[in-house]
């Protein structure tokens, strides 16, 4: 079918910055005492980063503020944006339809870290609108920031593509009615675990 607009996440969708958040991440923990396995990090892609130091927390016991942590976790991840690389597969889709259907992010970040992303790879000007986890009640995998996503370009949900790289991003735009791509069937980020002192 011909789609009426096309819907991307960020992370690991359009850039390749998975690697850089898992950095961030194992960096901001380190003075918590809390270990994150390289697998259930990518097991959370597409959660909002508060989401994640809250289940972190739970787990292992330790009283801190989540939102905190998510805080001076997108801190650390702000140092390494100049070492996140665009997905070329994803962003050349991009380039072949600006301009003749609408384009839009719909991600689970928050909109300093994705602006900074899409600003440093050069591509924010494709998009006519970004949506992240503050602009939606329910992140991934709830469908609402797909729904906001197509509700904002004034196209039905059902006919939009969605590309995303996470179980959670697509059960969010198949829930919400559209098609969707897995951008793991052609991208695998770099593992990152043996390169972590």
């Amino acid at each position: 079918m011909n789609y009426a607009a096309i819907i991307f996440d960020c992370d690991g969708t359009l850039a390749n910055s998975m690697p850089a958040h898992y950095v961030a991440w194992v960096a901001t923990l380190k003075e918590y005492g809390i270990e994150f396995t390289e697998e259930l990090f990518y097991g959370t892609g597409g959660w909002p980063s508060w989401k994640v130091a809250e289940l972190l927390l739970e787990r292992d016991g330790v009283k801190a503020d989540p939102h905190l942590i998510a805080e001076q976790k997108e801190d650390e991840f702000e140092k390494h944006l100049n070492v996140i690389e665009p997905i070329e597969q994803t962003v050349s889709v991009v380039r072949d339809h600006y301009g003749k259907i609408p384009l839009a992010v719909a991600t689970g970040g928050i909109p300093r870290v994705c602006n900074g992303i899409l600003q440093n790879l050069e591509i924010s000007h494709y998009f006519d609108t970004i949506v992240t986890a503050l602009d939606v009640e329910h992140g991934k995998p709830a469908p609402d920031t797909y729904l906001e996503a197509a509700r904002r370009l004034g196209v039905d949900p059902t006919q939009c593509l969605a590309y995303e790289d996470t179980d959670p991003g697509l059960k969010s735009a198949r829930d919400a009615g559209m098609a969707a791509i897995d951008v793991r069937t052609y991208f695998n980020p770099q593992q990152m675990s043996s390169k972590i002192a």
